[in-house]
């Protein structure tokens, strides 16, 4: 009763039916919860009828000016002062016009949705579940529901209720007292008297996993009205529960499809199976999980860790997608610029390096995500089409793949094997995040809030160690310096990690599950759910760091031009991307301000990018580790001029340069019993022995 209270306070609009609620009823038997489902529109009848017997008193004072209580009080006035129409059928007031609520059926929630192929001509009139990706949707019009018309003669309101998409209007009074009369009296139709109901129609789409070998995806139109509009747009992954019902074919298809009828699904309840980050809401449970997790030291790496664990090795790989999945804030200035803050990344490999694999778990993992490869996307695939409606005949604007992840992921895959002229398309996406159009009279900015994460082979399928970066590469500089990071995956032959990578690959194949790790792996829902959290966060850059980003930021420019085969492109952009790294990580510990060692781990991961290269770079110099990681820190303390380097900072310096703790360590013992230098036996900070 509390919610027909609130119904008759005009403070909801809605009233849902759960049928597990009727279900749990004792009282009631299996028939009715079975003559609900297969006969559901007549029980939506019913169920109003109840609700309008049963709505008590409201009891609070309901607005007076209100248009709909202004005229529901004059009709009913007015109807009970005449009683020469008594006996008209079309001059009671219907009771959809004094109604201010709806009434939806729920279907159960253990019910398993069904896939679109499975939708039977047996299920029309029935409740069913359907789980589909929305393609298009209409702009929310309104439907009329009861038309109510006024005689020019007699004066008086004649109600049509309509139950269809059309309805043929009256032109003639047909009260009694133009009949007795013999009059034929003119009727016009009252718009602001008469009830409209919101309406909208979409279109969802089967899941690609539900599509059988050699079949292409089917589609279902879905009319949504009242308080369910706007609840859905494109890209969504939406289970519908709704009726199954027939619509003729009007005008010239009528005449074409004969007795054939075309089929719609009637939405009653809408569910989002990946919300999007701004409508994660959480339960106290969730929220204390996250917590609990966010308090751990070594969160960043578990998060990685979780993300495919299927998947052998590529530990940083998987900490640069886990950043992509968080990204940045985005910065608007006071003159209306923008500064973009999602990452960027292009994966580059070998083949069979699961770089496809990794971009599908992404996509799966982000509330909206569209995946796409280079063959089969065109420029307007991925931007936007000018395609006419099918409904209104009109010229409207439908937006490709890059518009449909909007404030998500678009991962691309085959990205090298793109036509230059559709790859170009993307340029404006990565850095303005618009889609900008000019066709067919139309000429308007779309938003592509979008990170892109981008599969590539090399130019010549494998990386050929005999050319330069660039020649293997094969990307435009104007793309490359888009990219925040470019990772370059390559296959080499070693004994201990392809017998590792075997044992693991076997295992999966075994056991279907991952080898066991030294913790939990988290489920792709706390995943989302902690990236939901994180991305709330907005840290800034404090003063005293400002510095040392711009140092690292022109070391790089500077190990740029001194090189003879440059491995990637130093820009501005890159100083960005650093920036948007770093306040990644900071929102991954729940921080609203970067440190230094989140500006290190960002510097690490751009050079643990080109890892391959540089492993192969010390090779063709004959260097080994242990020798260049003392070149390194020779260096360094004779740029300073100084004879003491702390441990810190070598630490910072080898990891730059793709080198483990462990590898720093062992050079400090080698060096220290040559006398070279000699270590703290606290802090292994370094003092060089001047000779």
């Amino acid at each position: 009763m509390n919610l027909l209270q609130q119904v008759a306070n005009r403070k909801q609009r809605t009233v849902v039916i759960d049928v597990d609620d009727i279900r749990g009823l004792k009282s009631l038997d299996t028939s009715f919860v079975e003559g609900l489902e297969n006969n559901t529109r007549r029980y939506l009848g019913l169920f109003a009828e109840a609700i309008d017997e049963l709505l008590p008193e409201p009891t609070v004072p309901l607005p007076r000016d209100d248009d709909f209580e202004i005229y529901l009080r004059q009709r009913t006035e007015e109807t009970e002062d005449r009683t020469d129409n008594r006996g008209d059928p079309q001059h009671k007031l219907p009771p959809e016009i004094k109604r201010s609520y709806e009434v939806h059926i729920k279907a159960g929630s253990k019910e398993k949705p069904q896939t679109l192929r499975d939708v039977k001509a047996c299920h029309i009139g029935k409740l069913v579940k359907v789980k589909g990706i929305v393609t298009r949707c209409t702009d929310v019009k309104p439907l009329i529901q009861v038309a109510v018309y006024t005689c020019e003669l007699c004066g008086f309101e004649i109600y049509q209720e309509v139950t269809a998409r059309t309805f043929m209007p009256l032109f003639e009074c047909p009260s009694t007292r133009c009949r007795s009369n013999n009059a034929k009296g003119r009727v016009s139709l009252q718009v602001r008297a008469s009830k409209f109901l919101k309406f909208q129609e979409a279109k969802i789409q089967e899941l690609a996993e539900n599509v059988p070998k050699g079949h292409i995806p089917r589609t279902m139109s879905v009319h949504i009205r009242g308080e369910l509009t706007r609840q859905v747009g494109p890209g969504d992954l939406v289970e519908i529960s709704g009726i199954f019902l027939p619509i003729p074919y009007t005008g010239f298809r009528a005449m074409r499809a004969g007795l054939v009828a075309d089929t719609y699904l009637e939405a009653m309840s809408i569910c989002h199976s990946k919300k999007r980050y701004e409508e994660y809401v959480m339960d106290a449970d969730e929220q204390y999980q996250i917590e609990q997790l966010a308090k751990d030291g070594n969160i960043y790496s578990k998060l990685a860790s979780s993300i495919a664990p299927e998947i052998f090795g590529h530990e940083d790989v998987k900490k640069a997608l886990l950043l992509l999945l968080v990204g940045g804030p985005t910065r608007q200035l006071k003159d209306g610029m923008k500064i973009r803050g999602d990452i960027h990344i292009c994966l580059m490999g070998d083949p069979g390096v699961a770089k496809s694999q990794l971009l599908k778990h992404i996509v799966s993992i982000a509330p909206r995500g569209v995946y796409t490869t280079g063959r089969g996307s065109s420029g307007v695939g991925l931007t936007a089409a000018v395609t006419r409606d099918s409904i209104t005949n009109e010229i409207v604007l439908e937006g490709g793949a890059l518009v449909l992840a909007d404030n998500g992921i678009c991962a691309i895959d085959e990205f090298d094997k793109m036509e230059e002229s559709d790859r170009t398309a993307i340029h404006e996406v990565m850095e303005q995040q618009t889609v900008s159009i000019a066709k067919a009279g139309i000429t308007t900015s779309l938003n592509a809030r979008t990170a892109v994460l981008a599969a590539a082979n090399p130019a010549w399928g494998r990386y050929d160690m005999r050319r330069t970066p660039a020649e293997n590469i094969n990307l435009p500089p104007a793309l490359l310096s888009r990219f925040d990071l470019m990772w370059l995956i390559l296959d080499h032959a070693d004994m201990d990690s392809d017998l590792a990578l075997a044992r693991h690959v076997l295992h999966v194949h075994q056991f279907s599950a991952p080898p066991a790790l030294d913790f939990t792996p988290l489920d792709s829902s706390t995943l989302r759910g902690y990236v939901a959290l994180a991305r709330r966060v907005t840290p800034y850059v404090p003063e005293d760091l400002c510095e040392y980003m711009a140092s690292a930021y022109a070391t790089l420019r500077q190990e740029e031009v001194q090189s003879d085969a440059p491995h990637s492109y130093t820009t501005a952009r890159t100083l960005l991307s650093i920036i948007r790294v770093s306040e990644a990580l900071a929102r991954l510990r729940f921080s609203d301000m970067v440190v230094q060692s989140d500006v290190d781990e960002a510097l690490r991961l751009m050079q643990m990018s080109k890892f391959s290269l540089y492993a192969d770079d010390q090779k063709k110099k004959g260097l080994d580790a242990i020798s260049d990681i003392y070149s390194i820190i020779r260096d360094e303390a004779s740029k300073a001029h100084s004879l003491d380097v702390t441990y810190a900072n070598a630490l910072n310096w080898c990891s730059r340069k793709a080198y483990t703790e462990a590898q720093l360590k062992e050079c400090l013992e080698e060096y220290a019993v040559l006398n070279v230098w000699q270590i703290h036996p606290d802090t292994f900070d370094i003092r060089f022995i001047d000779a």
